[in-house]
């Protein structure tokens, strides 16, 4: 009797720990995004029969990884009230880099393929660092920080590749970006990896608890003791590593790493961010909202592409949706206050 109640004693504090959860969720604003998501893809299923299928779906997932994956970065510099203009051009460079290295690896030279990949990595997290220095340190508006880096990484990535496209490299290379495991396609694996990473960092770390509070009031913070200019040095520094896996991704999806790749990309990145509930203002945002929202626009531009919508209409319907969720936030900023 004693073990009948005692089971359930805990199935109700689990229904009543999975309520509470479900309500944060709802307040949180993620609720009204998961609706609008679900009646998107049931309008379109009913309006394209293509639509509703594993592999219309698996290209969704296949089409946003690279956007998906630096926008993890994006949301940890958005929360800190900051932003990062430059994602597109080191999504470039880190794929240029990585490629030029590896244009030179042979299947028995495993060592090189790695190590590209690594500098690669560590290009992304070098610009990071600028970036980071140049805003927590010298207090550099990160608009006019990053926007400077952005025309400087595009033009270094145009230097290294003398304006030239790269392609034809190994398969250690080319396993980031067209390969699968189990059917799953490696950039989707990669970019639901880095996800995982991002909402554990965000939402169980410390770190995660003081990108919170530098956002959401960054006095305040540093007279809790918080090292105000170390959390956002950090921000855009994994930034910069996640871009730099972007590109790898990118580049090894295409067989190939261009100059111009993943130009406009950063528009991409802060429209999935925003539109997946992250405050401009700072100090509001989770790595789910954002997954939902880079998901969001995949469906959208995959759904007018098979509706036979035209190209330029789709970039203004995006633009139009990336509108609407400023004016959203902007609205419940101004009823807090």
């Amino acid at each position: 009797m004693n073990s009948t109640a005692a089971s359930e004693t805990d199935e109700h504090r689990l229904s009543s720990r999975l309520m509470r959860k479900l309500r944060q969720q709802l307040r949180s604003g993620l609720g009204p995004l998961c609706a609008a998501l679900a009646i998107i893809c049931i309008a379109l299923s009913f309006a394209s029969p293509e639509f509703l299928t594993t592999s219309t779906l698996t290209n969704i997932m296949v089409q946003v990884s690279v956007v998906g994956i630096a926008a993890v970065g994006g949301t940890f510099v958005i929360i800190t009230s900051g932003i990062d203009l430059s994602v597109g051009s080191l999504v470039a460079l880190s794929g240029m880099v990585a490629a030029t290295l590896m244009a030179g690896a042979v299947p028995g030279n495993l060592g090189l393929g790695v190590a590209g990949l690594a500098v690669a990595i560590a290009v992304g997290a070098g610009v990071g660092m600028i970036n980071g220095f140049a805003v927590a340190w010298l207090r550099l508006v990160p608009f006019i920080v990053t926007l400077a880096m952005m025309a400087m990484a595009r033009g270094l990535t145009l230097a290294i590749s003398d304006g030239r496209t790269k392609f034809d490299f190994p398969n250690a290379f080319t396993v980031f970006g067209a390969k699968s495991i189990a059917g799953l396609p490696m950039p989707m694996i990669v970019m639901l990896i880095v996800f995982l990473v991002g909402h554990v960092l965000l939402r169980k770390t410390t770190f995660g608890h003081q990108v919170f509070a530098v956002g959401g009031n960054r006095e305040a913070a540093r007279l809790a003791g918080i090292p105000v200019q170390r959390v956002m040095f950090l921000t855009y520094v994994l930034a910069g590593v996640t871009a730099a896996i972007a590109g790898i991704v990118l580049a090894g999806r295409l067989n190939s790493a261009l100059p111009s790749a993943a130009n406009g990309l950063e528009l991409q990145v802060i429209a999935g961010v925003v539109i997946g509930g992250t405050s401009l203002a700072g100090g509001r945002g989770s790595i789910v909202g954002t997954f939902i929202g880079v998901v969001l626009i995949g469906v959208i531009n995959v759904g007018l592409s098979l509706l036979g919508v035209n190209p330029f209409w789709t970039q203004f319907i995006q633009g139009g949706v990336i509108f609407a969720a400023v004016m959203l936030d902007v609205v419940g900023q101004r009823r807090k206050h």
